[in-house]
């Protein structure tokens, strides 16, 4: 995800394998489906909770993200086969190797976390503050991973914040409140002396299946939410992924499906992807070879899929840049285009209650 993408196509439209392992002889059945998303109450969340800790880990946990019936959460696994899905995927590149993105972090805020102005550049798609930003919000690339600083030391907090080290990059910030039930999520920001500064500003009722505006961004070129797609270390610990997860494509069409509300696209070509797309990994695809967190990631591809949400780095998921995860790069190149399938939404999926 670390890219610049054109604000003129925006405006247009160790003990973790032990863990694993524990968790794959207790069974692999997929577990129930949890209760309609309410709000919860969390004791421990009493101050801002960066999201590579235990603290955090029991909290999301037990977080209801987004309603079961959410697109985010639907098993897709029995959906047809999208038409043109062969095009498409031939398009984006059948022998290009799968990656992904160690890049997107979060905090988790309690419910009374002080509100703070924000100085948003592009009003018109943003959702108006203040927000509950806490002095530790994390930026897009911190607090770093090997691949990104390979010859100099990580950059402080507040450094990324400041953008002193010009790391680029779309510069996502996401905070959650857990308590609350909702999600902010930000494009392009910065820390100044004199506050926070974004290029966009959303807002994700968790509890709710409702949509962004038509045709309106978010922190998101499709308009869609980045959290609810992130790979994460508790999910990895519980031995299950069990919503999509997210996926850029370098070259999208200037089209959208739900839920993506926006394109970022002139392009007009039909074998092209359109933001929203979603993509199943094949059912005959073997995964036995993986290891444990690589095939965790695969057959939750099985059966949630993954939605095209920016454009940037071709079939390159999201994973929150959490150490404890390992590096996953040698085995997911692996894994070629030709693995995936695009499928759509059955009649009877199209129209689901958002409110």
């Amino acid at each position: 995800m670390l890219h610049r993408r054109d604000a003129m196509l925006r405006m247009g439209g160790g003990a973790l394998l032990a863990g694993l392992l524990g968790a794959q002889r207790r069974g692999s059945s997929p577990a129930p489906a949890r209760a309609a998303a309410r709000p919860a109450s969390f004791p421990g969340l009493t101050r801002p909770i960066l999201f590579n800790t235990p603290e955090a880990d029991r909290i999301l946990e037990a977080l209801q993200v987004f309603p079961p019936n959410n697109p985010w959460n639907m098993d897709i696994s029995g959906w047809p086969l999208h038409p043109n899905s062969r095009n498409i995927i031939d398009a984006i590149g059948a022998d290009k190797p799968m990656r992904y993105n160690p890049d997107v972090g979060f905090v988790l805020v309690p419910p009374n976390q002080p509100r703070v102005p924000v100085q948003i550049g592009y009003a018109a798609e943003s959702d108006p503050g203040p927000f509950p930003i806490p002095e530790n919000m994390p930026i897009e690339g911190w607090p770093g991973h090997p691949e990104f600083f390979p010859n100099r030391a990580t950059p402080t907090l507040d450094e990324m914040q400041r953008d002193a080290v010009k790391f680029g990059g779309d510069r996502h910030a996401v905070v959650v409140d857990p308590g609350n039930g909702m999600l902010y999520e930000f494009y392009n920001a910065r820390k100044t002396d004199s506050g926070w500064e974004v290029r966009f500003a959303a807002a994700f009722d968790l509890k709710s299946n409702r949509l962004r505006p038509e045709t309106w961004t978010s922190a998101d070129a499709a308009g869609l939410p980045i959290f609810p797609a992130l790979v994460r270390y508790h999910e990895l610990q519980r031995g299950q992924i069990r919503h999509a997860l997210r996926v850029t494509i370098s070259r999208t069409r200037r089209a959208y499906v739900s839920p993506a509300r926006h394109f970022a696209s002139q392009n007009n070509d039909p074998n092209l992807p359109r933001m929203g797309e979603r993509f199943r990994l094949r059912r005959d695809y073997e995964t036995s070879g993986f290891s444990p967190v690589v095939r965790m990631i695969l057959e939750g591809l099985k059966r949630h899929g993954m939605l095209v949400a920016d454009n940037g780095i071709d079939w390159a998921i999201s994973v929150t840049p959490d150490q404890r995860i390992p590096i996953l790069n040698e085995e997911l190149r692996q894994i070629k285009g030709s693995a995936f399938e695009v499928v759509e939404a059955p009649r009877s999926r199209r129209s689901p209650p958002y409110r």
